[in-house]
């Protein structure tokens, strides 16, 4: 995929993100449409962006790993790219996982994990005995101790930044967390909703360009429908 030229508004970014690439990968039953919102506003900051997507929803994270790792393979070899970042949703999370397994790239940057099931969604756990035979990412990311998700290597050697959705009826907190080191900060919204909202992207913008989240300005307000995104720790 050729990516998306960023957007110039402007922005104080711009002069150093230009040359930056941001591959996006959208999670589980969605589409790549729905990453169109979360790109555009990463064009708005000056980065360009490839969002990526997959509609076989039936067969293994792995065949998408691989095909995921082809494209980073070639994103990796573009001359106008001098970073590759990643920004992935979900079990988009996984498949950037496993395709690094397979193909680290040589200009790869930062990692932001938008709600990722890094040890598992209770969801799947749950859905698994029904819908497991058909759906085979089901047991794969389920939070039993030899599932795909809790046996995938975690990347190592790279800054990490978590966005948990603090409304997530899918995934457990707790379980957004890597095995590795990282930032993690929580939006207090809906699963889904980290793709469309504006502090989720500020979050994101803040993290590829500093490699930590901002620390909150005031102590954040109890959690509500419209809360805020608020830092938790390192």
């Amino acid at each position: 995929m050729t990516p998306e030229p960023a957007v110039r508004a402007g922005h104080p970014d711009d002069a150093r993100t230009g040359h930056q690439c941001v591959a996006l990968v959208h999670g589980f039953f969605a589409h790549s449409l729905m990453l169109t919102l979360l790109a555009h506003r990463l064009r708005r900051h000056g980065y360009r962006t490839a969002p990526w997507g997959y509609r076989n929803m039936c067969c293994s994270i792995l065949v998408h790993a691989d095909r995921f790792a082809a494209e980073l393979r070639t994103l990796d070899a573009e001359p106008t790219i001098d970073t590759l970042h990643l920004v992935t949703h979900s079990m988009g999370c996984i498949i950037a996982r496993a395709a690094l397994d397979r193909f680290r790239p040589t200009k790869l940057g930062r990692f932001v994990m938008l709600a990722p099931p890094n040890r598992g969604s209770f969801v799947a756990t749950a859905a698994k005995g029904i819908f497991g035979r058909m759906f085979l990412p089901l047991a794969e990311l389920s939070t039993t101790e030899d599932s795909l998700v809790n046996s995938l290597p975690m990347p190592q050697g790279i800054e990490i930044g978590v966005i948990a959705a603090g409304r997530d009826a899918i995934i457990a907190p707790e379980s957004t967390r890597p095995e590795a080191p990282h930032d993690h900060t929580t939006v207090h919204c809906f699963h889904s909703s980290l793709l469309y909202r504006r502090d989720a992207v500020e979050l994101v913008a803040a993290f590829l360009r500093d490699g930590r989240f901002p620390d909150p300005p005031d102590p954040p307000d109890p959690p509500g429908p419209s809360g805020t995104a608020h830092r938790q720790d390192h």
